[in-house]
């Protein structure tokens, strides 16, 4: 990925009537640390208390050898975060637990929420009390409005109030939900388990603890698992919402092994590749990937222009995803370990490098630096997907237009500054033809600037501390 500084959101994990839910929830999130590597949290339940331990860190720092896995209780939720609003700090990890009239509650949400500065501003204006600095908050102080007659009421009618992209799990005292916003931004799925169910941002983590995937949880539908079994509803019924699936989880955040929206994302991956080959055929005598994220775009370009696959770079797999860290300086640390060239492989050799994306250019401008040095005669650069012209709103921690490589230089100026031989996006179309869903499903506003929902709030990730700090 030579996307620096843009981050991801957070994946989300919950199980419901398992002995060991604190383990399950661990090797769940363990499966979706791709997501978000700043901070990891479980939250459990014993049928009368929630027990809750997070804290910053990837989850094998966190919880090896840690009592947080004894946690008590057979139902949990858990969460591995970057933060998309708010600072990376312990009070903004998630899941977020409060007490209230009815009760505990927590919740752990992936996801961006468009109207949060307007919401936060009206619930404070009615006395709301916040304790962090993040919009899914906001949830638990909806909920707890003391007029709901029930848990079920408090979740349905609450999550009409707040727009943009949400995939929530929620955790009570007996109770789990899982709820999608009426886009389905972002993925949800749910399994059976043993004599449990749980539900998580993607099939690999179910794949991890051995459970039986049963479906994705639909755009609109919230799922409750209590006593009586799953059963659903559909808060968002009234309201007319097109699909707007996020097409970058295709391209970049989701697990290969993952199957989302329909698809099992290394299939499309490749198909990518495959589409970008014909957009973009180059005369050249390897295809090199950058691992890990373009493996499978490589592949593909590889199987259709006929030009052989090679290994050109070696990744240091100590080395977290270099684009979710969230300081400069750890970015660019990482950057220049985490991978090297095989020189062997690619010197005298005309090279195509096949990446997922490009968004400020500065590790693709280093990646091609580091393959000229190690001896290639020619650099072709070959993104899978089009070029970034728009932030997004709905989780994805974009810069803005001002720092996006493509929104503000043209093709030549951009195959200047990356010095390479030549460069080729992925077109739109041939990007959203990757998958089996019909193209009208796909969110595609950082390629297109068309936004499938009304924004309220600007774009930076600290709006809600503006003024608190």
């Amino acid at each position: 990925m030579s996307g620096e500084n843009i981050k991801h959101y957070c994946g989300v994990f919950g199980v419901y009537n398992h002995p060991e839910a604190a383990r399950i929830t661990y090797l769940g999130l363990f499966a979706l640390q791709h997501r978000g590597e700043e901070a990891a949290g479980i939250c459990t339940s014993d049928g009368k208390d929630l027990h809750l331990y997070k804290k910053q860190g990837l989850l094998g720092e966190i919880f090896q050898k840690d009592p947080a896995l004894q946690l008590p209780g057979h139902l949990a939720i858990g969460h591995t975060r970057y933060s998309t609003t708010g600072s990376s700090n312990i009070v903004n990890a998630q899941p977020y637990k409060v007490d209230y009239s009815r009760g505990q509650v927590a919740v752990a949400h992936n996801g961006n929420l468009v109207n949060a500065q307007i919401l936060r501003a009206e619930l404070e204006a009615y006395g709301s009390i916040f304790g962090s600095t993040m919009d899914s908050e906001i949830f638990v102080h909806l909920m707890a409005k003391p007029s709901y007659r029930s848990a079920e009421e408090a979740v349905t009618e609450s999550v009409k109030k707040v727009q943009g992209a949400f995939s929530l799990v929620i955790l009570n005292e007996t109770q789990l939900f899982a709820v999608r916003d009426p886009h389905g931004f972002r993925p949800l799925c749910y399994g059976k388990l043993g004599n449990g169910f749980v539900v998580a941002s993607e099939t690999c983590a179910l794949d991890l603890i051995e459970a039986d995937f049963i479906r994705e949880i639909e755009p609109g539908e919230a799922l409750v698992i209590d006593a009586k079994g799953p059963r659903s509803y559909f808060p968002f019924k009234e309201k007319e919402a097109r699909r707007a699936y996020c097409i970058f989880e295709h391209v970049y955040f989701a697990r290969p092994d993952s199957t989302i929206f329909g698809d099992n994302v290394s299939l499309v991956r490749e198909k990518l590749g495959r589409n970008l080959a014909k957009e973009h055929p180059a005369k050249a005598d390897i295809i090199v990937p950058v691992p890990d994220s373009g493996n499978f775009a490589a592949m593909g370009f590889a199987k259709e222009s006929g030009i052989a696959l090679a290994h050109g770079f070696t990744r240091n797999h100590y080395i977290g995803r270099t684009f979710i860290n969230p300081t400069q300086s750890e970015r660019s640390l990482k950057v220049k370990i985490k991978l090297n060239p095989i020189r062997e492989v690619v010197d005298g050799k005309r090279v195509v490098v096949v990446d997922d994306s490009i968004v400020r250019g500065n590790t693709a401008k280093s990646r091609v630096k580091l393959l000229r040095r190690a001896g290639a005669r020619e650099v072709h650069m070959r993104i899978s997907c089009p070029p970034h012209i728009s932030p997004c709103y709905y989780g994805i921690d974009f810069p803005s237009k001002a720092e996006l490589l493509a929104c503000n230089n043209s093709m030549e100026e951009i195959k200047k500054f990356l010095d390479v031989d030549s460069i080729g996006y992925l077109s739109l179309e041939g990007m959203l033809k990757a998958t089996t869903q019909p193209p009208g499903s796909f969110c595609s506003a950082c390629f297109t600037g068309q936004y499938p929902t009304p924004l309220f709030d600007d774009v930076d990730k600290f709006k809600l501390e503006k003024g608190r700090l």
